[in-house]
């Protein structure tokens, strides 16, 4: 017992590793609420679109001097309104579009990188730098953080109604454009918060991971809010924690930890794991009776 305690204990004499938590916690619950949304809508995609396409912001903001989260925000805006134009000019399909738009801004972030290798550490926006957040970073991804979760508070009802059926949506007055810009918003502030966290590539696993484990859970949207929440919140502090004792990456790890709790949900989720279902599916064929059995009565 003295042991479990000091193991919990001891990264918390580090000042660091309290930021690490929080940060880490705090993106994990804004992500997990926003998957529920992106996995009912099927936007897994187009999240790893916006959390790519904010590369070339995140430089152009090191360089001038500005908040990073200013520079992620309006190049993550700038590519959803990429997408849109290259869908709504061409005949080509959704995917498309998305795949050629974030390469093409990734790629952009990535030049800009390699010309000012001095001013900007590739793999701290690659990967995240948790641990090396100032209080100032603490600040801003708190205020953004609390603003996204509140809109999706005040418009949850609307946001389910859009997410499930945006026809009737439509026919009892709301607006499936705005509610959607409203998404696809609120879907590039949070990469912006997780971007401290985990950094641009592991921003994608965030925004999807929670909401399918949940969605394997659960079909209850409210319930699978909260379980979406649940193992996010565990996996950030679980998976902190293991990257301070193991001595590895700690967006990684967060991530890892995420995956993990997913395999154990396709495998054993009450109704819809494997193994739940295959129980179903041997029961229902009941015992196995060969010929010559059902030729002799039981007794």
């Amino acid at each position: 017992m003295i042991d479990v305690l000091q193991w919990l204990a001891e990264p918390l004499e580090f000042g660091f590793m309290r930021r690490a938590l929080l940060i880490s916690a705090v993106a994990g619950l804004v992500c997990a609420v926003l998957s529920c949304w992106v996995t009912l809508i099927g936007w897994s995609l187009l999240g790893d679109a916006v959390s790519h396409a904010v590369l070339p912001g995140v430089v152009l903001a090191y360089v001038v001097g500005a908040p990073f989260s200013v520079g992620a925000f309006l190049f993550g805006v700038l590519a959803v309104l990429l997408i849109a134009g290259v869908r709504g000019t061409t005949a080509l399909k959704g995917d498309t579009a998305i795949g050629v738009v974030f390469t093409g801004l990734f790629a952009l972030g990535v030049v800009l990188v390699s010309r000012v290798p001095s001013q900007v550490d590739l793999n701290h926006i690659l990967f995240g730098n948790v641990l090396g957040v100032s209080d100032q970073d603490i600040a801003q991804v708190l205020v953004i953080a609390a603003a996204v979760l509140l809109v999706a508070l005040a418009k949850r009802r609307d946001l389910t109604l859009y997410a499930f059926d945006p026809t009737h949506a439509h026919a009892i007055g709301l607006s499936p454009k705005r509610i959607g810009a409203l998404l696809l918003t609120m879907l590039a502030l949070t990469v912006v918060v997780a971007l401290q966290a985990v950094g641009v590539v592991l921003v994608t696993a965030m925004l999807i991971t929670p909401g399918a484990t949940a969605f394997l859970l659960t079909r209850r949207f409210p319930r699978m809010l909260a379980a979406a929440a649940a193992v996010a919140v565990l996996s950030a502090v679980l998976g902190t924690y293991l990257s301070f004792h193991v001595d590895t990456s700690t967006g990684g790890m967060v991530v890892l930890c995420q995956a993990v709790v997913f395999a154990l949900a396709y495998l054993g989720a009450p109704r819809h794991g494997i193994i739940a279902r295959q129980l179903r599916r041997h029961r229902s064929r009941g015992p196995h009776r060969s010929p010559a059995d059902a030729a002799t009565p039981l007794s």
